[in-house]
């Protein structure tokens, strides 16, 4: 294979930055391959059409031309043509991206053969840091019995990628890592080209998405390839990295506590889905189950392979020749398929006989398999210990305390499942099961003194026929079957969607007494975690709370799970509720008034944080964000969601989920140990963003509630589109279209992106801190931003999305809105220029981005390659809603152009 001359560059208009050579070196050859790819597919002339629009946009860009200048070259385009062209753009920056994570690889790398100083975030940097800040040994070592971080991957594939195109992608992966290596040879090279040149071939010829809407098992084979794959694979290095960290920083090595652990909704997340309910729970939980197994009995095998180890040569610990026999008793059949030339190697023939016990472990009601995780991390670190006592540290102990710690890890379940449902639903069937129809109109307190005796089991409920009833009584039953089938580490959260009332939670305590969860007599073994969404739900869950724990039965119930409290807040509907600085400030505030509650209650609190990809839902750096978040809001534990593109971006690659987990332990570390000091100016600072949050909120609320403005996002985004796409198991609206309340936070950020402006991730906040200024004088607002870590870093995300922001393509498509464009792209355009002008006067900026060279270049490189996409999705938009949105033609290459945008932007919801 040869490549053509000619190619996307993706060359930067401003001077290189240090160390991105290579990246560029990458992207030209890669650019380059797809080049010729697209050549070979489509012949020379769709190239030739592909490098003229390029050099267009290009052209447009550096010399300020309008938008006509694309929309003349690519409208009226056949829908295959288009669909085409989308396609290649969405290529180029599929293969730009793949550069930059590896990319990352390749700096980490340079970092640890640096002795001059450790990569920023990286373990080793965190604990000199906290060192140096006088945190003793002794001090970081009881934190680590009390640190745990779960990530939790939900069911919100905006990035559906089919596993056929992610495993391509780790082909290009694999190839460019081996270039690092100097020493290969020129052959060696070309066969990694020709490796990456098939890639990208059979990844053309193969649709990103299958046509038909996915199923929840879909969903679960999409989560299980990150979490049985990569995940999996990476867990013990983490724990490595953590012991080598601190070999180095405080001299000193103990046993490592266990850190990690994951967890999934997919399956278990039933708000809003009529899809999701107990048959789903117990196929997820039962696949989870068999994928672990799998795994582990994979790696027994090559541990058996490994451990030649005979007797005569090398001695074994007494109580593993006891763990033999009584294996080689329990497992006849097994032990007589050993091979004669191994019966002196004990550590293989008990690996041999682990293996039997785990296949039997896959059936569930097998007499001889494993009941629980310690069974089976106990045979594992009996070898361990056996091999360390007999100088068989270096001769395969390690590779069995790996072992051991994927299966602390993963258990017997790969992830603990959660359940989500809407409060309504729970009320729904509580109206049915006691025959109220007005159930959910009564006072929250007559609430709650009715499900008393039902929560606290002095009374039962007693079934009814009601299909509502029936399901959640199935839920309950189905849970009650998997805790007892694969224990109770396999059961994560119930979670309670718009939960507003003390009655939400009990409800959720009496209906799982309805379906059996709880033994009679006995507490219900779940935790349950209200989820405060909404704006004026953050504001009301203190009174919420305060009431929660003041009720006698809870408090028994929670006295029995260890008198911890899990509560989640909710980063997406927050924001869409309110904007994004009444979301920002709701969620910091919720949580000091919480924590001041749940302290004179004497219990302790934990968050569980909602956050979604974008800015908008709470996406972003995760050491920004929990340092700027409030004093003790993370003691140790961090519980938070996975979603979109997010999974992809942070674990789609094993050195990059590695270092993904490294930063998010360090970033715990750092916020547990050394939270930010106290400040004193804080409670005026806090007076100041009241008035800040609420001008915002009003500004923004009058925006979304303004007259015509359903009609006029219906017309001016793509979310006619989005709707139509095949993204998830779960609808994109939770009822009829009456208002912004009505459509799910997902695809209301996913179309704003779309249409670049992006405006759920800024509006508001200029009328805000306009008249904060006017208020409380501009010097008030500089000192916030220079000294307070919360509205600093609120204001750097706020500052990336602006720079992703175009409002010439934004103002293209408001004008698919006819005559509700002029006013309410007016609203737009003077919002973007306020908030703008306010955030670089606050941080003392020219340009946006001025601190941050590198996003700041990507940004400019690529949006001449996204701009084309925008500009064919406008007339393609125009074209199939004429067609009353019947021309499935022209709505594939809609999808296209929705996807390649998303590729370039790296953002969808």
């Amino acid at each position: 294979m040869h490549t053509r001359e000619t190619s996307m560059p993706f060359q930067p208009d401003t001077p290189d930055l240090p160390h991105d050579a290579p990246l560029r070196e990458d992207v030209s050859r890669i650019g380059a391959m797809v080049g010729q790819m697209l050549a070979e597919q489509r012949g020379e002339a769709f190239f030739e059409k592909v490098e003229a629009v390029r050099t267009t946009a290009i052209r447009r860009r550096r010399e300020d031309e309008p938008v006509a200048l694309l929309d003349r070259a690519l409208s009226g385009m056949q829908a295959e043509e288009a669909e085409a062209l989308a396609r290649a753009f969405a290529t180029y920056f599929q293969a730009v991206n793949i550069a930059e994570r590896v990319h990352r690889i390749r700096r980490r790398r340079d970092y640890q053969r640096s002795d001059s100083h450790p990569q920023p975030e990286s373990l080793l940097d965190v604990l000199t840091r906290l060192k140096a800040q006088g945190v003793t040994a002794a001090e970081l070592v009881d934190w680590l019995g009390r640190l745990h971080v779960e990530p939790v991957f939900t069911a919100h594939p905006t990035e559906a990628v089919r596993r056929s195109l992610l495993e391509k992608e780790q082909a290009i992966v694999r190839s460019l890592v081996d270039n690092f290596d100097p020493t290969r040879t020129p052959q060696e090279r070309k066969e990694d080209d020709d490796r990456i040149f098939m890639a990208l071939s059979s990844g053309w010829q193969t649709a990103e998405a299958s046509p038909v809407q996915p199923t929840v098992q879909d969903e679960h084979h999409h989560v299980g390839f990150y979490l049985a794959n990569p995940i999996y694979r990476i867990v013990p290095a983490l724990y490595e990295q953590l012991a080598d960290a601190l070999q180095q920083v405080y001299g000193i090595a103990v046993p490592m506590p266990r850190l990690l652990s994951f967890a999934t909704w997919v399956g278990g997340d039933m708000d809003g889905n009529p899809n999701v309910g107990a048959d789903t729970i117990a196929a997820s939980l039962a696949s989870q189950r068999a994928h672990v197994i799998e795994h582990y009995e994979e790696d027994v095998a090559g541990l058996a392979r490994l451990l030649s180890q005979t007797e005569g040569r090398v001695a074994v610990s007494p109580e593993l020749l006891a763990r033999l026999e009584d294996y080689r008793e329990r497992f006849p059949e097994a032990a007589k398929k050993i091979r004669p030339r191994h019966a002196d190697m004990p550590y293989r023939t008990l690996l041999t006989l682990i293996g039997a016990r785990l296949e039997a472990t896959h059936e569930d009601d097998h007499p001889e398999g494993y009941t629980s995780v310690d069974e089976l991390a106990g045979d594992l670190e009996l070898i361990a210990h056996s091999l360390i006592d007999h100088h068989g540290l270096h001769a395969g102990a390690y590779a069995v305390q790996r072992l051991v710690r994927r299966v602390r890890t993963f258990g017997l379940h790969l992830a603990r499942l959660d359940v989500r449902q809407d409060s309504q639903v729970h009320d729904d069937a509580l109206a049915a099961l006691q025959g109220d129809a007005d159930w959910g109109q009564r006072s929250p307190a007559e609430r709650v003194e009715k499900l008393h005796p039902f929560a606290s089991g002095e009374q039962a409920l007693a079934p009814v026929e009601e299909e509502n009833a029936q399901r959640m009584r199935s839920v309950f039953q189905a849970l009650g079957t998997a805790r007892r089938r694969y224990g109770a580490e396999a059961i994560g959260l119930y979670i309670i969607s718009m939960a507003r009332t003390a009655a939400d939670v009990l409800a959720v305590l009496a209906l799982a007494r309805h379906g059996g969860l709880a033994v009679e007599g006995e507490p219900v073994p779940l935790d349950v975690a209200p989820l405060f969404e909404t704006v004026d739900d953050l504001k009301n869950a203190p009174a919420t709370l305060r009431a929660l724990l003041a009720d006698p039965v809870y408090r028994t119930h929670l006295a029995s799970r260890g008198d911890r409290q899990w509560v989640m807040l909710g980063y997406s509907d927050s924001g869409k509720d309110g904007g994004t600085l009444a979301s920002r400030w709701g969620l910091q505030r919720a949580q000091v008034e919480l924590l001041d509650i749940a302290h004179e209650a004497g219990i302790q609190l934990a968050f569980f944080h909602g956050r979604g990809g974008s800015a908008s839902r709470g996406g972003g750096r995760m050491t920004p964000a929990l340092m700027s978040s409030p004093r003790g809001s993370v003691a140790g534990v961090l519980r938070v969601t996975e979603q979109g593109e997010v999974i992809h971006r942070k674990y789609g690659i094993r050195a990059l989920a590695l270092r993904n987990l490294e930063q998010t332990v360090g970033a715990v570390l750092r916020a547990s140990l050394r939270p930010r000091e106290v400040e004193s100016r804080e409670d005026i600072w806090r007076e100041r963003m009241h008035v800040l949050s609420a001008t915002s909120r009003k500004h923004y609320r009058a925006f979304v509630d303004r007259e015509g403005f359903v009609e006029y996002f219906r017309a001016a985004t793509p979310i006619d589109v989005i709707e139509r796409m095949t993204l998830g198991s779960r609808p994109s609206r939770r009822r009829s279209m009456r208002g912004v309340q009505d459509l799910r936070a997902i695809p209301w950020v996913f179309s704003w992106t779309q249409c670049r402006s992006i405006l759920t991730g800024w509006y508001g906040l200029g009328t805000a801190l306009e008249h904060g200024a006017a208020e409380f004088g501009e010097a008030a607002l500089v000192e916030m931003a220079r000294d307070w870590s919360f509205f600093s870093n609120m204001l750097d995300d706020v500052e990336m999305v602006l720079a992703k922001c175009d409002l010439a393509i934004a103002e293209a498509f408001s004008t698919l809105a006819g005559e509700l464009h002029a006013p309410f792209f007016a609203l737009i355009r003077e919002e973007f220029a306020r908030t703008c002008h306010w955030v670089l006067r606050l941080k003392g900026s020219d340009e946006l981005l001025q601190d941050s060279p590198r996003l700041a270049q990507s940004i400019r490189l690529r949006n001449p390659y996204v701009d084309p996409m925008s500009v064919l999705q406008i007339d393609l938009l125009r074209r199939w809603r004429a067609s009353d949105r019947g021309d499935e033609a022209l709505l594939r290459a809609l999808v296209a152009c929705v996807n390649g945008v998303s590729q370039g932007l790296q953002n969808t919801g």
